[in-house]
């Protein structure tokens, strides 16, 4: 039972880049802590030397940041539980397997790696390490230390009985103790395992509820195990429903690159906020009590999270539905914060101020950043278009003849504008149509497909023809006109 203030952690190992999954385990380690006004910690799980990547570390440190998990100990910000890498706390780790092995819970393995490859080939207890070393005489153990041979320490698991544990979403999980191997606790180069080192770790920091995916369920008997052979409290096991994507074909499976971007980084950089994909992310394997909203602030969700809320059947990760949320985010923003946003994500060479008309028109047509280029292209250059085909519109009943019998009234009719705006626009046009005993629909279809050269735009006819101007929408006629024969 737990009687102390929450603590969370968030430990993940810098190997590369920030998975979604990491990030949600993140999240839900944060909202854990703060909805009770507890203490979140960062710490970097950097033991396993062969698979660190330069770099990763600020990555992870810099995704916090940007979604605002803010943690109260960790690299860069201390605490009294410091230091925060592991690998700056080796002396730790060998001191506590040290006593494991006092206590005759742990023992000193001095089996070579040629034997150990040998045993996969043959059938050892559960297909893994024999335990060859497991009852060593006292003499022969000493004896071996003092020769220097190379050793590792390893776990010694009951062979009998059975080790239960309770999570916060799946429940009662027991395991039997034959199933459980004699796990590596220190590794022969000094340095410990995930599964030793995050233990102590988690103890010596306080943690009280650990938060990690549902692949960690049939691991955490021999976490439970370790915590018991310290004489330790066990903190609460919080474990997620499986990350899923969904293929092309429609099958649904682990998320992975194939399903498309599943990192952070490549969500961003593809033009998706930072808080829409908190939100959206939150929502993969938890869901509010007593409401049907849908979109929450990172306080709102501190303030409406619970353990309770999480499910454990995999949640699938829907790109449309990060889309669609993403997109209303989008809208949500202030012009001013739309364009902060925005301009990285523009290469077009556009002046300031015509770029200031244009954005309002952009923000509430488009899902994320990255659509933007496309979509304002053309007030840069005209693109190359097949006329024939631009100007065929089931719609309004426009073919490239009737097209091209149009443009001519349409060019006389905004040569009359002096003062060149939106509303003159529109009136010349609707009145043009009038005249001429033409759906306004019609018209402007026309003179949009002519002046965009695309089928879709941002804004219609007369928005875009006020900020192309009048002479390079005259001209942008004059072509069509010309590409209609």
């Amino acid at each position: 039972m737990i009687n102390r203030n929450v603590v969370t952690r968030f430990a993940p190992s810098p190997t590369g880049y920030m998975h979604i999954g990491n990030l949600r385990t993140a999240l839900y380690s944060y909202l854990i802590a703060k909805h009770s006004d507890g203490t979140f910690i960062l710490r970097i799980e950097d033991t396993d030397r062969e698979r660190l990547v330069e770099g990763a570390t600020d990555v992870i440190i810099d995704t916090l940041k940007v979604t605002g998990l803010r943690y109260d100990e960790g690299p860069g910000v201390g605490g009294a539980n410091g230091p925060y890498i592991q690998s700056e706390r080796k002396e730790i780790y060998l001191r506590y397997a040290k006593e494991l092995v006092e206590r005759g819970t742990a023992y000193y393995c001095f089996c070579s790696k040629e034997r150990l490859e040998s045993l996969h080939k043959e059938d050892g207890i559960g297909g893994g390490y024999d335990r060859h070393c497991r009852d060593l005489p006292k003499e022969e153990v000493e004896a071996n230390l003092k020769a220097g041979i190379p050793y590792v320490i390893r776990q010694k698991i009951p062979l009998e009985g059975t080790t239960t544990y309770e999570d916060a979403v799946f429940g009662t999980i027991s395991t039997e103790n034959k199933e459980l191997q004699d796990q590596i606790l220190m590794k022969a180069d000094g340095y410990p395992t995930y599964n030793f080192c995050h233990v102590v770790d988690d103890h010596l920091m306080g943690v009280t509820h650990i938060v990690r995916g549902s692949e960690y369920l049939p691991s955490t008997p021999k976490y439970a195990l370790l915590y018991d052979a310290f004489g330790w409290q066990r903190p609460v096991f919080v474990h997620l429903p499986l990350l899923m994507g969904r293929g092309e074909d429609g099958t649904v499976s682990k998320l992975s690159k194939r399903h498309g971007a599943v990192s952070f980084a490549d969500l961003t950089a593809d033009g998706y906020l930072p808080e829409a994909i908190v939100n959206y992310i939150a929502l993969l394997g938890w869901c509010p009590k007593n409401t049907e909203n849908e979109f929450f602030t990172l306080d709102e969700l501190t303030e409406a999270f619970s353990l309770d809320g999480i499910n454990k059947s995999p949640s699938v990760f829907d790109y449309e539905k990060l889309l669609w949320f993403n997109g209303e985010y989008i809208r949500k923003l202030t012009p001013e914060e739309f364009r902060k946003r925005a301009l990285p994500f523009i290469s077009v060479s556009l002046a300031s101020d015509k770029l200031d008309r244009i954005l309002p028109l952009v923000q509430p047509r488009i899902g994320k950043l990255s659509e933007i280029d496309g979509k304002i292209a053309f007030f840069s250059a005209l693109p190359v278009y097949d006329a024939a085909e631009l100007f065929h519109n089931k719609k309004n009943k426009v073919t490239p003849e009737v097209a091209s019998g149009m443009l001519p009234g349409i060019v006389s009719a905004l040569k009359k504008v002096s003062e060149w705006n939106n509303d003159t626009l529109f009136a010349a046009l609707t009145a043009f149509a009038e005249e001429s005993a033409i759906k306004s629909g019609a018209v402007l279809f026309v003179a949009r497909a002519a002046v965009s050269g695309l089928t879709v735009t941002p804004g219609g006819a007369t928005e875009i023809m006020e900020i192309l101007g009048k002479n390079e929408t005259l001209e942008r006629l004059r072509i069509a006109t010309e590409r209609l024969g």
